[in-house]
């Protein structure tokens, strides 16, 4: 998978996260911002940003 796949998939899944916090039905919001963490604190998708914004650069 490329960088641009791997950012692509965690923004994807984060914004189905956002979507999920912002439903008005009873959550746990504790639980989604956990799920939120685990993606963006992925070693693939910190690596991958890296080299996306030195390339930027």
């Amino acid at each position: 998978m490329t960088d641009q796949q791997l950012a692509l998939q965690a923004i994807g899944e984060a914004q189905l996260m956002l979507e999920e916090y912002l439903q008005p039905w009873p959550k746990d919001n504790a639980h989604i911002l956990e799920k939120l963490v685990e993606v963006l604190e992925r070693p693939a998708l910190i690596v991958a940003v890296s080299r996306l914004q030195q390339r930027g650069n």
